[in-house]
């Protein structure tokens, strides 16, 4: 008999094998790292979206509280974009191939780092004074004459203008003057660490995940991300409404309210907010693995631990020969992509569209502010409780219409269209709301209350208040019961004042206008006149033009996404996002707010000297020309689109008789060759 061999002896009876318990098909644990790290990911984004968008809703009180104009706060917004693209390829990359949750902590620190420094200014500035002729006399009981009081020689007025002039070691002094350059580096640093949590953390999902799993995990973080934006803009409506300088001023003692120009918001403390829950979203990552075993495959753990070891060996010695072949093979493809004119229409589409959006969301809240009056906080509040929940419910109902019809590409590429150009005719109806402009006498009517607009400071003077050496540069409106602003109660002639802080009223002010000398009166209160009901009016209709848009837009979002996914390839798909965010996310804020700045009829003079923040727009051409900026740029983004599709359409239609050819050659084929296979010889 022969001996058994060596499988034979090792391999186990009929008997032992019964005793062997058989291994189960693993479930999936309920609590996996990759579930962990789904929900880590998640609050990551949740907490990346709300520090960006508190950025914007803090627009307005960054850009008062360092004296700036529109153009350079939109240089500052458009600081993160430059921060990200700086290393978005690097990290896209070399990300893949190092510890991806590691890098997405390392990039949620950095972007704490940089929220921190955006705030950390505050605290090294002093703490902000605006215009007024009552300041320091606060405290006293005694009327005294504004008109008289600006001729003395240590009055406010002469004050300011001396200060004006100066420029010797004031200027030096003022620390504020510069200290927007941390606010510009911060807002980059959060740019930069924002680069590896979308590439790296998809990816991490798509190699671990079930495929089946993976599409339904990224749509729940897309939804999750939703609710960043509506919480930034709650907290900067929060913040807007308390006072810059909280705990270190009596609010009480305060002559203006959040309605005001000069009013500046706890701008740095959202930041911080922010800045706290960027850390807590980044800790979690430190504990997770550098690679998991994939969902249905956690028993081959130690195949997945080898192939990462092996991986981890084998690429230094690879790299250099994939990066060499990278670069050969990539400007190639790059100009075959750019020169394709399909592509290359809708890259100046998307680019043109995007600008627009940008644009829009940067500076809405500010429009919302000049044109109807609303205070920072209120306007924030509306935007993050009217329009993105409604955002958020249409992208939901866009995928589940998708979902539900079984939408095929052509099906999803015009709905998206269809949706997109319907809000942007919805948008058209914003030019018709509108609010005039607010009376302010020699700004916007003449002194005797005729409608006029004017840059000149001399129309500031007249024959009404030129006995009290009054300064033009000064900003301190007091509204007169006829509805007419006036720049200062010194402008308005007034000789005497009652009360203190926000109750001061001045008498006696010789331009007032009034029906009679006996029946009106000649005081003034502190404080710009508010709008009138028809303004409230227009106001309540361009709220709701705006949220129906936005819904109806946002219903072919996730259609028009999921075209971009399945039509492009990866190399397209980044060439769009890098062109987009250049071309589209850096000017788009800079050349928008540059056009804002053009239509300011009263700007603040500096202490030093110089164009500080605009106190005063001229609203019908702020209107105008802002509406006109984002309705050219989405309306032109449509002509390209058109195109595209005629081209694609084209495209197809000569694909479609290339195949019915072949088809045709083939039959024929057929039928030349059956005659000998039925007869053979």
């Amino acid at each position: 008999m022969s001996e058994p061999t060596v499988e034979e002896k090792c391999k186990p009876t009929s008997q032992q094998d019964l005793c062997i318990p058989r291994k189960k098909a693993p479930k999936d644990p309920c609590c996996s790292s990759l579930k962990i790290f789904i929900v880590a990911l998640s609050f990551a984004y949740f907490s990346k979206t709300l520090s960006g968008t508190y950025m914007k809703s803090a627009i307005t009180q960054i850009e008062r509280r360092f004296d700036l104009s529109s153009s350079v706060v939109g240089l500052i917004d458009g600081s993160f974009e430059m921060g990200n693209l700086l290393f978005l390829a690097v990290v896209s990359h070399f990300g893949a191939r190092l510890h991806r949750p590691r890098l997405i902590g390392m990039g949620c620190f950095l972007m704490a780092i940089g929220s921190a420094l955006t705030g950390l200014p505050h605290f090294f500035m002093r703490l902000y004074e605006y215009d007024t002729v009552i300041q320091g006399l606060l405290n006293k009981t005694v009327s005294i004459s504004p008109c008289q009081y600006s001729t003395v020689p240590n009055n406010y007025s002469n004050a300011h203008i001396q200060s004006s002039n100066n420029t010797g070691t004031d200027c030096v002094k003022d620390t504020g003057s510069s200290m927007w350059i941390y606010v510009f580096l911060g807002n980059a640093l959060r740019g930069i660490g924002e680069t590896p949590i979308t590439p790296l953390g998809i990816s991490y999902i798509d190699d671990f995940a079930k495929a089946e799993n993976s599409a339904f995990y990224i749509s729940c973080l897309q939804t999750i991300t939703l609710l960043g934006p509506m919480f930034g803009f709650l907290l900067g409506s929060m913040c807007a409404n308390l006072y810059v300088d909280i705990g270190f001023v009596s609010v009480d003692s305060l002559t203006i309210t959040p309605q005001d120009a000069r009013w500046v918001g706890a701008w740095w403390l959202g930041f911080f907010v922010s800045s706290a829950i960027l850390v807590l979203a980044g800790v979690p990552f430190w504990f997770l693995p550098r690679s998991l075993p994939r969902q249905g495959e956690e028993g081959n753990e130690n195949f997945n631990v080898d192939q990462g070891n092996k991986e981890q060996f084998v690429l230094p010695n690879t790299h250099s020969v994939k990066l060499a072949n990278i670069a050969k093979g990539f400007l190639p493809s790059l100009k075959r992509l750019l020169c394709t004119p399909a592509y290359f229409l809708l890259l100046c589409g998307i680019v043109l569209k995007f600008s627009s959006f940008i644009g829009l969301l940067t500076f809405k809240a500010k429009y919302m502010e000049q044109q109807f009056g609303q205070s920072a906080s209120r306007a924030n509040f509306l935007i993050g409780v009217l329009i993105l929940p409604v955002v958020a419910v249409g992208i939901f109902l866009g995928g589940l219409l998708m979902k539900r019809y079984k939408l095929s590409v052509v099906a999803g590429a015009q709905l998206s269209f269809i949706t997109s150009f319907t809000a942007f005719l919805l948008l058209l109806f914003h030019f018709s709301t509108k609010c005039d402009n607010l009376p302010v006498a020699g700004l916007t009517v003449s002194y005797n209350g005729t409608p006029e607009i004017s840059h000149d400071e001399h129309s500031l003077m007249s024959q009404c208040n030129q006995d009290c050496s009054c300064s033009t540069s000064e900003w301190d409106p007091v509204c007169s019961d006829s509805g007419i602003t006036y720049m200062s109660p010194c402008l308005a002639g007034c000789t005497t004042f009652t009360g203190k802080g926000k109750n001061t009223v001045f008498h006696n002010c010789s331009c007032v206008l009034t029906p009679s000398p006996v029946e009106g009166s000649r005081s003034v209160s502190l404080g710009q006149c508010p709008r009138g009901p028809r303004c409230t009016r227009s106001f309540t209709s361009y709220m709701a033009v705006t949220v129906l848009s936005s819904f109806i837009n946002s219903l072919g979002t996730t259609p028009g996404y999921m075209i971009t996914i399945r039509s492009l390839k990866s190399l397209a798909l980044g060439i769009q996002t890098l062109v987009m965010r250049t071309l589209g996310g850096i000017p788009a804020p800079v050349y928008f707010g540059a056009l804002i700045d053009s239509t300011c009829l009263k700007w603040r003079v500096k202490r030093c000297g110089g164009r500080g923040a605009c106190r005063m727009y001229d609203s019908n051409m702020y209107r105008v020309i802002f509406l006109s900026l984002t309705t050219c740029l989405s309306g032109c983004s449509y002509f390209f689109i058109i195109a595209v599709i005629v081209l694609l359409r084209k495209q197809f239609k000569k694909e479609e008789v290339k195949a019915l050819q072949q088809t045709a050659s083939k039959q024929n084929e057929t039928k030349l060759q059956s005659p000998e296979m039925c007869h053979p010889d």
